[in-house]
């Protein structure tokens, strides 16, 4: 009983769920991805290239016949866009956190015995 105790607080460890729900959005923003390249990147600005090459798609580039170097580009535009928006993810949340951290805290409140001091050291010098 103690190891099924032990996966249950494993599994419901913070990190754990936080990866969960980190892969399956990022397969779904793996989608989004996949279908920009394919119906924005690839009609926009590839289309002269692949006709010129009598193809439809991307993936379809080969050479020497049976070499599918068009897979190899498109996983690699996809994994250059994925990249890039992760990047400006990263760079965001860096900036909050270095605008969180630039407030400057307010000074400290003096204690009851500076202010008496500060009182006496005034009298003092009158």
């Amino acid at each position: 009983m103690s190891m099924l105790k032990e996966f249950k607080d494993f599994a419901m460890r913070g990190n754990v769920v936080d990866m969960a729900v980190g892969v399956i959005i990022g397969g779904a923003f793996g989608k989004i991805v996949s279908s920009f390249i394919e119906d924005v990147i690839t009609p926009l600005l590839l289309e002269p290239a692949l006709k010129a090459a009598n193809l439809e798609k991307i993936e379809e580039l080969t050479i020497f016949g049976s070499v599918k170097y068009g897979m190899f580009l498109s996983a690699t535009i996809n994994f250059i866009i994925v990249a890039f928006v992760i990047f400006l993810f990263i760079k965001a949340l860096n900036s909050a956190k270095k605008k969180e951290e630039a407030a400057p805290a307010a000074p400290p409140a003096p204690s009851n015995e500076e202010v008496l001091l500060t009182e006496i050291r005034d009298l003092l010098k009158k």
